[in-house]
């Protein structure tokens, strides 16, 4: 297997480029793709402060490892979300990544700062695990970014994350949540800009990243996402992209060229509905509530007696049966 630019030993092959590439072509390959999401996204400039919403995975070190790369200010933002283990192992290797290079990272803990867990939050208020997490970062981040005057937050989704979110969202026709499915969301009422410059690159080309940059990550999955509706639609376009190579890109890049703009109305028709919660002053889009949802989990959580994540996923039992679920 040769590489494709200088025919030397390849390290990757990628059949969606149907192409092979050693070690210092990927990583330029990488880089490019990277570029070129930035540009044609216009997704921020060398002059913004960047905050990267760091989880100790591979995609959120690898995104905050091709920014300082290729010269943007980005800081780092960790939240301990209290998931047993795996919490503290994941924030062992993004705080180890940070030092290694230099890099400010802040830690946000939800039990020491707010007084819960995702554990708990769950069992408090009824909420799926993810739905409780995903409410609890994006509130967090958005507030890290605008206290700290950062232009802009970063996540580390990548094109396999954006494919299988819009096979979701496209299969119960979810418009509103397609209107928003871009690189790209400006600030608007106390939100910040939010961007994704991984859209071009796969999970596996992130993993590769990783390797070829000699980044150590959290390997395993987060105990609490099983039964995640997008791991799901994840192994379906696996599927399809293992017989068609390209579908993914094809069916993401080609939905943010051809649709999206079509939608664009229906996005600026949601901000408009957005107003401050009573109680912290964030912004919130709910359009009958004085409170937003985030302070409202809180309440509810804070409140609640500490569920430890093995409490949590332990079987339980309805008669002489054994519910995993």
């Amino acid at each position: 297997m040769k590489c494709r630019v200088c025919r030397g030993a390849a390290i990757i092959d990628l059949p969606r480029h149907n192409a092979n590439f050693c070690a210092e072509h990927f990583v330029q390959m990488c880089r490019r793709q990277v570029e070129k999401a930035i540009h044609d996204h216009r997704m921020f400039d060398k002059e913004d402060r960047i905050l990267v919403a760091v989880s100790g995975g591979k995609d959120s070190l690898a995104v905050w490892d091709l920014l300082v790369d290729l010269g943007y200010q980005a800081d780092g933002l960790y939240i301990a979300l209290g998931i047993g283990d795996y919490s503290d192992e994941s924030r062992e290797y993004a705080e180890k990544f940070a030092a290694a290079r230099g890099l400010e990272l802040r830690v946000v803990s939800l039990r020491d700062d707010y007084g819960y867990d995702i554990p708990t939050a769950t069992r408090a208020t009824g909420r799926v695990p993810c739905s409780a997490c995903g409410m609890s970062k994006r509130h967090l981040f958005d507030r890290a970014a605008v206290d700290g005057g950062y232009d802009v937050v970063v996540t580390g989704h990548n094109l396999d994350d954006e494919a299988a979110v819009l096979f979701g969202n496209a299969l119960r026709w979810d418009v509103e949540y397609l209107a928003r499915q871009l690189p790209v969301l400006p600030a608007r009422h106390g939100f910040p800009r939010k961007a994704k410059p991984l859209i071009r690159l796969s999970e596996r080309e992130m993993a590769a990243w990783c390797i070829v940059r000699g980044i150590d990550y959290i390997v395993e999955e987060c105990p609490m996402a099983e039964g995640n509706r997008h791991l799901g639609y994840k192994e379906a376009l696996n599927a399809l992209e293992e017989r068609s190579p390209g579908t993914k890109a094809s069916y993401y890049l080609g939905f943010l060229e051809r649709m999206a703009p079509l939608l664009s109305e229906l996005g600026a028709e949601e901000s408009d509905r957005v107003r401050p919660c009573v109680r912290c002053g964030a912004a919130t889009g709910a359009t009958n509530e004085s409170v937003c949802a985030f302070c409202r989990l809180v309440e509810k959580s804070a409140a609640h007696e500490p569920v430890s994540v093995e409490v949590l996923l332990r079987p339980k039992r309805r008669g002489n049966k054994v519910v995993t679920k």
